[in-house]
């Protein structure tokens, strides 16, 4: 079992210590009904595990309600979900209690959702965006620790999670190269986009760091199926040669597998296909299972409630912390014996 910084929790010190969670907070906060040798037992798996307190609940327990305002920027969206999971899981671990509001990308109504919360004295502000484009910052105008997920800050005097789509890039364009692929195409969405230029950016530098050339420029559109059979019917009308396909999405990946199939080209014989997002009903449902970049949604959501609990105490510089994404390798990029 092997645990670094962030990704430990109480839970783990209280399984590793063999005590109950409650024991664990009571022993690591000093509570005097706590056997010196169960506070003995409990820091020392503290310890091993590398665990650090949170320290938004120390401050809570002096001054504050024990509950912290989520606002998120589309409820709808598929990181939604593991993004509120791990704000959640991080949140309880400290007995502290998220309020969720959706503004659902209204300006007006996330600033009427900020006056609410505040004045249910919130201890803090975790901000979900719905992509991971700069959004506008309230500066420190809001009172309460404030952290901006998935969409960062504007200002860099402000607190932010996101992701590392640089970093995605590269991973997926390296992986693809390892399994000796050399004329490697990119689809991705919208240019406009942050995420598809990162992704890009990504793909890019490590073609140049192989000594390699894309098998053409990068193709943006948008994040759709439909737009990854229309970019492979490009490829294929243009006689562009490739023999694999880095999509900045697992829709578009899907898209691109199902026109490949229409067109009767193997996967991952002649072509591997690689996605992002690691979106287990479509990933694991293609045919072939598709290789992914996971973006790890929840741990970026337990990242912003330890930036929040960082913004309390000061032991962090503000500014943006990205989040890099994991290999997922299915059948779609390797050739089974």
């Amino acid at each position: 079992m092997a645990f670094r910084g962030d990704d430990v929790n109480l839970r783990d010190v209280a399984a590793l210590a063999k005590v109950s969670l409650s024991t664990a907070s009571k022993a690591l906060n000093a509570k005097f009904d706590v056997s010196e040798q169960t506070r003995g037992r409990v820091i020392e798996a503290a310890e091993t595990l590398g665990y650090r307190p949170n320290m938004l609940a120390r401050s809570l327990t002096i001054r504050k309600s024990g509950t912290v305002g989520v606002i998120i920027n589309d409820l709808e969206r598929n990181f939604a979900l593991p993004v509120l999971s791990g704000v959640e899981d991080a949140l309880s671990d400290q007995n502290i209690f998220p309020l969720l509001c959706d503004a659902r990308g209204d300006e007006v109504r996330e600033r009427l959702l900020i006056r609410e919360l505040l004045a249910r004295k919130v201890d803090g502000l975790i901000f979900i965006g719905h992509q991971t484009d700069k959004r506008p910052s309230h500066g420190d105008s809001l009172g309460v620790p404030t952290v901006y997920a998935y969409a960062q800050s504007e200002s860099e005097t402000d607190y932010s999670v996101s992701i590392d789509n640089h970093q995605v890039g590269e991973l997926a364009t390296q992986h693809l190269i390892d399994t000796g692929r050399s004329q490697i195409a990119h689809i991705s969405g919208e240019a406009p986009h942050s995420a598809s230029r990162d992704r890009a950016a990504g793909f890019l530098s490590v073609l140049r760091s192989n000594n390699l050339k894309p098998a053409t420029r990068p193709m943006f559109g948008d994040w759709s199926e439909g737009w990854g059979r229309a970019a492979v019917q490009s490829l294929l009308k243009r006689d562009v040669h490739f023999d694999a396909i880095f999509c900045a999405s697992d829709q578009i990946a899907r898209g691109v597998l199902d026109m490949l199939h229409h067109e009767k080209i193997s996967v991952p014989d002649t072509v591997a296909v690689i996605g992002v997002d690691n979106w287990e009903v479509i990933a694991a449902n293609s045919r072939p299972a598709l290789t992914s970049i996971d973006l790890n949604f929840q741990r970026l959501g337990r990242k912003a409630v330890h930036q929040l609990s960082s913004d309390l105490v000061q032991d962090e510089g503000p500014g943006t912390v990205r989040i890099p994404g994991t290999l997922v390798i299915r059948d779609s990029t390797v050739v089974r014996s």
